[in-house]
């Protein structure tokens, strides 16, 4: 009897990187070893925006991975995968991060607002992908979670703790008992 081997892992992103209009690095993450330092990321960015800011296609094979990339103004935004990963969902998790720095910047995504809002734009990286894992690809949830205040009665009670949901009831039933 043959056993079938089944692909029972997440899909995974093994890097994300947000060049400018001359392929200067703004933001890179890199979730694998691929190009564990400086030296090997610069050339490798180098040599993937030299190939891609004159092509007109947003899905490439590249290097033996798989290349998504979204150009909006004066940025270029690449998620890279392994050459099997699924590219619709890489496609899918870029663009759900541009709409996500849309949300988050009021529209302006480009180089000079994104410096200067850099801390949403790594929250909203953090929350979309963790290690390399895609956690949320709707791009109102990635915003929502970035600059979401905490506050107990926006929290869903399937998500509070037992000391939050009982705080919350004690606070619900004491202003109902007030009116």
């Amino acid at each position: 009897m043959v056993k079938s081997q089944m692909n029972l892992t997440l899909s995974v992103v093994k890097a994300v990187i947000v060049l400018d209009s001359e392929g200067k690095r703004i933001l890179s993450k890199y979730y694998t070893s691929d190009y564990p330092s400086l030296k090997e990321q610069k050339p490798f960015e180098k040599s993937l925006f030299d190939k891609t800011k004159r092509m007109n296609s947003e899905i490439i094979m590249f290097d033996g991975q798989v290349v998504v990339y979204k150009n909006s103004v004066d940025l270029f935004i690449y998620f890279l995968g392994s050459a099997d990963e699924n590219e619709l969902i890489l496609a899918s998790i870029t663009q759900s991060f541009q709409e996500a720095l849309s949300i988050l910047l009021k529209g302006q995504v480009e180089k000079r607002v994104v410096m200067d809002n850099l801390d949403l734009v790594i929250l909203a990286l953090d929350e979309a992908i963790d290690d390399g894992v895609i956690l949320e690809s709707e791009p109102q949830q990635i915003a929502l979670r970035v600059t979401k205040k905490s506050s107990e009665d926006t929290i869903p009670i399937s998500d509070q703790t037992f000391a939050q949901a009982f705080a919350s009831a004690k606070e619900q039933l004491t202003r109902q008992l007030l009116k």
